[in-house]
């Protein structure tokens, strides 16, 4: 298991139990020890305790519950023009970011909850193919927005609300992209693709992302990524000033942490500031960990994504591939955000990422439950 991994060679590090395995800064690399081991326990708990799909329906109203507090909250203090927010004293600016000092990782938390709620809503969605004439479909498809589904789909716009007004630009291209890309895989994968799924995606591209994204700003967002240019970015430059770091350093990691305490001496004056992190996760745990560690790590998540893909193909319980099709779109997701952000580096998000990765695993090994509904 990756994490498992991750502590035990930060283990290494932080007492440097091995000559030439050490960390240049103990203290900080012990931190992310204990960080991480958080998250092994959590996702053993996680795995452990939960053994039925109304303990995994819990686990999932949560989630949404949590994304769809994040999305009002960041929202109504964006929308009611607040200077400070009353938590934390942050600046607002002109961008929402709910509880997060920073906004691009309030953006890639609810992007990793929307994914989650669209692969439940997906599940809740008949798979019989006959062919319905219009008045059917039409009825099916009323059925289908006035039922407790409806719920579901309120939250979707809710936090599409907030992903807009967060102002991300690759919160809301990595999004949209991931739900685009799965989409389309999944009506390859599927071995019964429910006939409201074209609809569903298209209702959610045309109804949130251009009528409802238009009266919150989405031009706004548009407008950031026309503007972005290589002259303006300063993170590019971190990145570029950071390779000579990874050159020297990449074979075993300056220590889990340390990126603050070492970029600094290869930081050039052309830009200002103190930068903490890469703007690149993979960049800074190869940094960190180096790069051997991190490439088991990649490899790592390339299987639990293949587990994800293999339940939306072979099992036939359709909580379980809903769940798998949400899953997946998050780790398509994530793994675009992180060549521009950190926000694995937030402890909200990597806690919900991994949680999301324990979910592949439940419904890759949890027996089908053959309830009127649950299976094809």
């Amino acid at each position: 298991m990756g994490p498992v991994l991750i502590a035990g060679y930060l283990t290494l590090q932080s007492h440097c139990l091995i000559a030439g395995i050490c960390s240049v800064d103990p203290f900080q690399t012990g931190i992310m020890l204990e960080k991480t081991l958080y998250l092994v326990l959590f996702m053993y708990l996680l795995c452990q305790h939960c053994t039925s799909q109304t303990q995994l329906k819990v686990i999932l109203t949560c989630i949404l519950i949590s994304g769809g507090f994040q999305a009002l909250y960041g929202s109504l203090l964006h929308l009611s023009g607040v200077e400070l927010s009353p938590v934390f004293g942050v600046a607002e600016g002109e961008r929402a970011r709910g509880s997060f000092v920073y906004q691009n990782q309030f953006a890639n938390y609810l992007a990793l909850c929307l994914c989650l709620a669209i692969g439940w809503m997906l599940s809740e969605l008949s798979t019989n193919k006959q062919r319905l004439s219009w008045g059917k479909w039409l009825r099916s498809l009323s059925e289908l927005m006035l039922s407790r589904k409806l719920l579901l789909r309120l939250a979707i716009i809710l936090m599409v609300i907030g992903l807009v007004l967060s102002r991300s630009r690759m919160g809301n291209a990595g999004f949209f992209t991931a739900l685009g890309l799965v989409s389309i895989l999944a009506l390859f994968i599927y071995r019964r693709p429910p006939p409201l799924l074209k609809w569903l995606v298209l209702s959610i591209f045309i109804l949130d992302m251009l009528l409802i994204g238009s009266m919150f700003g989405v031009e706004k967002v548009k407008q950031r990524m026309q503007e972005t240019s290589f002259v303006s970015e300063a993170r590019d430059e971190v990145v570029l000033h950071s390779l000579p770091l990874l050159q020297k350093e990449g074979l075993r990691g300056t220590g889990g942490g340390t990126f603050y305490t070492v970029f600094p001496a290869y930081q050039q004056g052309s830009y200002s500031g103190f930068y903490d992190h890469a703007h690149n996760d993979y960049l800074q745990f190869a940094i960190e960990l180096g790069w051997p560690i991190t490439l088991i790590l990649c490899l790592w998540l390339v299987w639990v994504l293949w587990q994800g893909l293999y339940v939306m193909h072979k099992r036939k319980t359709k909580l379980y591939q809903g769940i798998a099709f949400g899953c997946s779109m998050a780790w398509v997701h994530m793994a675009m955000h992180s060549t521009v952000d950190f926000s694995l580096q937030a402890p909200a998000n990597a806690l919900l990422f991994v949680s999301l990765l324990s979910l592949i695993y439940l419904i890759r090994t949890l027996p089908a439950e053959y309830k009127a509904g649950s299976d094809f």
